[in-house]
């Protein structure tokens, strides 16, 4: 069996991946990766804590589940919002839009 240690340090190495691709990223697309990327990892760190702490209770999988549902909420806004950005400004470079308003 594979030990907790080893999926909190694939959570942490996806959620520092993550955090460099927010920070490091000028396409909003691909922040908007990122950030699902950092969701992914709360995800995999909520159900491995499930499975090893409490097998018999469902909480960490609820908070999984939440955490998916978020994450399909929120790329469905983002690109949403990129979507109209690319429409207006023609990019979607996040250093050429320094302001929101049209």
């Amino acid at each position: 069996m594979i030990g907790l240690e080893h999926f909190l340090v694939l959570s942490a190495i996806l959620f520092s991946l993550g955090v460099y691709g927010v920070l490091a990223r000028r396409h909003a697309v691909l922040i908007l990766m990122s950030i699902e990327l950092m969701l992914n990892a709360a995800s995999i760190n909520m159900v491995a804590f499930a499975v090893y702490t409490a097998p018999e209770r469902f909480v960490g999988l609820i908070f999984a589940v939440f955490i998916i549902t978020i994450a399909a909420a929120e790329v469905g806004l983002g690109l949403a919002i990129i979507l109209r950005l690319f429409r207006n400004r023609t990019t979607a470079n996040v250093d050429e839009v320094h302001e929101l308003k049209w």
